[in-house]
């Protein structure tokens, strides 16, 4: 008997079991709403990050203004991981690939718009804008002159030159940074040259910016507007002994120059020429002055220029994405393109008039996809720019840590 009352239960006082039973209860509602809670919030924070927010959210529209302000083509090629189905797609697609691209990769959550920020590792207020011919440095430039009224700095370039030496010497290399360097602060200076290492004379490092264009857009470009009937006219009030070109060489069209195996229009892999006449060389502007810059479409070339824009480049801008490009610009560059975006959109009937050649006829998709396979590294350098501006755009609106 009393073995058996040892082991007999003693049953809980009723309320005191229905007051377990309401805790139990609570907790689990509670643990309901608050992992509800967490997941919503993970939620809205992915879907701010998808690019078609991000693009709502800051007034940014794809690249249909770049695209109506500059006549580029809409079709490019997407970064060289993402796949062949993926390319040739709109500034917004793209946006979206490389948002994918980092994801599906693990990039998303190590990137970092301080690390990507090249802005803060400059030694002077003052913009080295080395600018690439037939990119829309034109336009680039008259914004920048409006901004300077608007963001309190002085804006300087180069005179027209008879004949355009973008590659100095290094005596050259050092006249020219120590006049960069002597320049009232803020200043933004701009010339067609080769990326020039201020550091190396022992001047302060500059704030670096530039752009780049589809390259052979870009040299479809260069190749009518060097024949555009106010080129030389422009030219001859400048130079008035300057010998008028061959009309025959005029009247040359693109296409009819590649079929033909034209010199100028034949893309010789290692090829070297001299001056700004050599305009394939989009590469050239980043890699420098160096001889190992100078072989058209070469691995070291390209791996130089990689370089100079992931370590120096507070801003590589896109042609085709002026969208991006200058919300980015505003976000890293404050000081000198703060309203870029606004003075832009504002005023684009102006601006994209600056330096449009009219005269420009169409060029098949045949004979672009002709060229472009001479311009394979051109190209990877092209799409290496844009993939570091989107990551800059999507690094940008991330939370700072």
């Amino acid at each position: 008997m009393d073995v058996l009352l040892r082991h007999r239960r003693v049953p809980f006082p009723k309320r005191y079991a229905e007051f377990v039973a309401l805790i139990a209860i609570s907790c689990t509602l509670f643990l309901f709403l608050h992992t509800q809670s967490l997941t919503s919030r993970l939620r809205e924070m992915e879907d701010k990050l998808q690019p078609s927010s991000l693009m709502s959210s800051s007034g940014l529209s794809g690249n249909s203004i770049s695209q109506a302000a500059f006549g580029t083509g809409a079709n490019q090629q997407q970064h060289q991981h993402l796949p062949a189905s993926q390319r040739h797609q709109s500034g917004e697609s793209n946006l979206h690939h490389t948002y994918n691209y980092l994801k599906s990769t693990g990039q998303m959550q190590t990137l970092s718009a301080h690390d990507l920020n090249n802005t803060r590792r400059a030694q002077v207020p003052i913009i080295f804008f080395n600018r690439v011919p037939k990119v829309g440095s034109q336009t680039f430039m008259e914004l920048l002159r409006r901004l300077a009224i608007r963001n309190d700095y002085t804006f300087h370039r180069d005179v027209v030159q008879r004949l355009e030496v973008i590659r100095l010497s290094p005596d050259r290399q050092q006249e020219l940074a120590e006049m960069v360097s002597d320049l009232p602060v803020p200043s933004v200076y701009v010339k067609h040259v080769c990326y020039t290492n201020f550091t190396r004379f022992g001047l302060p490092m500059p704030i670096y910016v530039n752009m780049v264009r589809d390259p052979v857009e870009r040299i479809i470009s260069w190749y009518y507007y060097v024949r555009a009937p106010w080129y030389f006219v422009e030219r001859k009030q400048a130079f008035p002994d300057l010998p008028l070109p061959d009309p025959r060489w005029l009247k040359k069209d693109f296409e009819t120059c590649v079929l033909q195996g034209d010199p100028e229009c034949t893309y010789a892999q290692g090829a070297i020429h001299e001056g700004i006449g050599d305009h394939r060389r989009q590469t050239l502007f980043f890699c420098g002055h160096d001889d190992q810059c100078l072989p058209f479409n070469s691995p070291g070339a390209l791996e130089r220029a990689k370089y100079a824009v992931e370590s120096q480049y507070a801003v590589v801008g896109v042609l085709e994405d002026l969208n991006t490009t200058l919300s980015v610009l505003e976000k890293y560059v404050p000081k000198f393109f703060s309203g870029a975006p606004s003075v832009y959109f504002n005023e684009v009937n102006l601006l994209q008039k600056i330096n449009k050649n009219n005269f420009k006829p169409p060029v098949s998709e045949e004979i672009k996809e002709l060229v472009r396979r001479n311009f394979t590294r051109e190209i990877e350098f092209y799409q290496f720019c844009k993939q570091r501006l989107y990551k800059q755009y999507l690094a940008a609106q991330l939370p700072h840590h």
